[in-house]
């Protein structure tokens, strides 16, 4: 039977057009390989990172209690030291500053000897964003937030009505997160209104893609936003508001050679019989703002 030889740009060009992202590194860690589709879900070009380490202020993967896994549980090194594929669910850093949930799946590269020359890892994202023609069509009902492509302050109103109707009617319980970006005016102050434009972008698509498809995150206005999650408990709430007050806490945008990162405040709660819409509205901003004294950076719920 003939073998038949294939030239190695072959197998470039096949992994090129595979969805997932796949990068290869040496045993340093150090990345030799980006395909396109780690381009896509990174927002990394293959120029800016080959040659890099992935923690030099890349992906910097963190777990959804924000411990950064680089030096301890990266699937890469320990794919370096055994024989293992090894698989996490972790939060990556995308270009744009933004936390992304993946799945990665590492493992351990070998020469004929069976020495350990490097890693391969693949990822894929683990929640997929909104539909783009779902998008287009809030767009055109003039129900997203122009800056940041969330619900808009409207859109918000409009599930809170919804939702109270089906408490109401069937007992379907929902709860309300109320964020605030902690000391914004010094990122406009000290960077400028685009930096915080871009900030504010950045903490939107981290909300939006760390929720489940059934919730809506919205901007309420100015540096404050606002989760509905369905069929939540507050035990669930107070674990979603904790997850995401981490995520942000540990993403950044690169601004002059340096990290730019902010915390945020959440107030949780969840609806009660008596409520209105503007009392679950107004319970969780004083939640959020009880935060705020206690010091910031934390996660008040209750019922």
């Amino acid at each position: 039977m003939r073998i038949m030889k294939l030239d190695p740009s072959f197998y470039k060009h096949l992994l090129d057009h595979v969805y997932d992202g796949v990068y290869f590194v040496d045993t340093d860690r150090r990345i030799l390989y980006w395909n396109r589709g780690a381009e896509r879900i990174t927002g990394y070009p293959a120029e800016e990172v080959v040659g890099s380490r992935c923690a030099d202020n890349i992906l910097v993967h963190v777990d959804e209690n924000g411990v950064e896994l680089c030096k301890t549980a990266c699937p890469l090194l320990q794919a370096v030291n055994d024989t293992k594929n090894h698989h996490a669910e972790v939060f990556l850093h995308h270009k744009s500053g933004h936390r992304i949930p993946v799945s990665v799946y590492a493992t351990s590269l070998r020469n004929e000897d069976g020495q350990v020359i490097g890693c391969i890892e693949t990822f894929r994202e683990s929640v997929h964003g909104p539909d783009p023609l779902y998008l287009y069509e809030l767009e055109k009902a003039s129900l997203l937030d122009p800056l940041t492509q969330v619900a808009n302050r409207r859109f918000l109103e409009m599930r809170l009505a919804s939702s109270l109707g089906e408490f109401g009617r069937y007992g379907i319980p929902f709860g309300v997160i109320f964020a605030d970006i902690d000391h914004f005016k010094e990122i406009n102050d000290t960077y400028g209104h685009l930096a915080g434009d871009d900030m504010l972008k950045m903490i939107a698509r981290s909300l939006r893609t760390n929720v489940r498809s059934t919730d809506l995150v919205g901007r309420w206005g100015g540096e404050e936003f606002v989760i509905i999650a369905s069929h939540a408990s507050l035990k669930s709430l107070q674990n979603l508001a904790q997850k995401l007050r981490t995520l942000i806490e540990k993403s950044f945008l690169r601004r002059d050679d340096r990290n730019l990162q902010v915390t945020m405040t959440f107030g949780a709660t969840m609806v009660r019989s008596e409520d209105t819409e503007q009392s679950v509205m107004a319970r969780a901003d004083a939640l959020m703002y009880r935060g705020k004294s206690d010091g910031r950076n934390r996660v008040i719920a209750e019922p």
